[in-house]
């Protein structure tokens, strides 16, 4: 952000967000590959802007309007997010639109094996990681007002579609893994359940701010990927991250010693999840998990692509998560078969 874009920004924060005073500084955060992230210090204190990257843009994608309303109408429930202070839908102040939220202090841990943690500490962090997600499945989204938040049908069907059309529009060389992969999703689609939650899409301990001396979570982030469809989408999307090696690229538990590590089992954080929400059990998992690869291939395959047009909010970190593509889709197939 340059220092006009800031002083706009704080121009526009002057009159929307109520208690705000310059002067204005802002440092961007290394996440955020989607929507570029910054931490804005004042004298009246610290903030969050995120905003839509500028350029060309795949449709529907970037919805920071959808990252403000729902967080704003999880405000007074039991899944803990920032507080929402002002939107800006007008292009003309920075170039694209944004949003300001409250900044949230607390840790983030983007290795879920987390190196520096004891057995018990590790073993606490992932019980609250269930029960967040619990907390998010159990919304009234009616009483919110989100009942509107996503359309009606079958989530799985809806979602296989828009994420090929994207993975498509943004499809830089041949895959054969995605395409098959695409192929087995379409002739193994669940039936209609009826289950019909808020999802938030993207769901992964990096992803969330936690507490600096305990378990509790702070705030969960990222929320650009939410709508209203079905729960089991963000427990595989769980489970999914689990599968990838451990390391600062694969952030996954793949080969570890979970028992010595404190870290649940695949199998005990789902039985864990199905408890808090009075489940018997899931019947059919493996095709959650491979729709959970699927669209993470199409969304790095976009971020890829961002990163090749010259969008990309990191363009050397788009490039090596573009790479995981192929190694997603495979993994997408062999968790079809389990």
């Amino acid at each position: 952000m340059d220092e006009a874009q800031l002083d706009a920004v704080a121009d526009w924060m002057a009159e929307h967000v109520p208690g705000f005073g310059g002067p204005l500084t802002a440092r961007k955060f290394d996440v955020g590959q989607s929507n570029p992230t910054y931490r804005l210090d004042s004298s009246s204190g610290a903030y969050v802007l995120r905003r839509k990257p500028p350029g060309v843009l795949l449709k529907s994608a970037h919805a920071v309007d959808r990252e403000f309303r729902v967080q704003r109408a999880l405000r007074d429930t039991a899944v803990p997010v920032p507080e929402m202070l002002a939107l800006c839908e007008d292009d003309t102040v920075i170039g694209s639109a944004f949003y300001v939220m409250d900044h949230v202090p607390g840790r983030n841990i983007d290795d879920p094996s987390m190196p520096e943690a004891t057995p018990e500490e590790r073993a606490a962090i992932m019980a609250e990681m269930n029960r967040v997600l619990v907390a998010i499945h159990d919304v009234d989204i009616e009483a919110v007002g989100l009942s509107n938040y996503g359309p009606p049908g079958n989530y799985y069907e809806r979602q296989l579609g828009r994420w090929t059309k994207q993975y498509r529009a943004s499809e830089t060389s041949a895959v054969p893994d995605m395409d098959r992969l695409i192929d087995w999703l379409g002739r193994h689609l669940p039936p209609e359940d009826g289950r019909r939650t808020l999802v938030h899409g993207d769901y992964r301990i990096d992803n969330m701010l936690f507490a600096e001396d305990g378990p509790a979570c702070r705030a969960v982030l990222d929320w650009e990927l939410s709508t209203i469809g079905h729960p089991y989408a963000d427990l595989a999307g769980v489970i999914m991250q689990w599968q990838l090696p451990p390391g600062p690229e694969g952030r996954g538990l793949a080969g570890l010693d979970r028992v010595a590590l404190g870290l649940p089992s695949d199998e005990a954080f789902v039985a864990d999840y199905c408890a808090r929400r009075g489940l018997d059990r899931i019947d059919g998992f493996g095709f959650y998990v491979a729709f959970a690869f699927f669209r993470m291939a199409a969304i790095l395959q976009g971020v890829k692509r961002r990163g090749l047009d010259g969008n990309a909010s990191n363009p050397e970190k788009a490039a090596r998560l573009g790479a995981f593509v192929p190694r997603f889709a495979a993994l997408g197939l062999e968790a079809a078969q389990a």
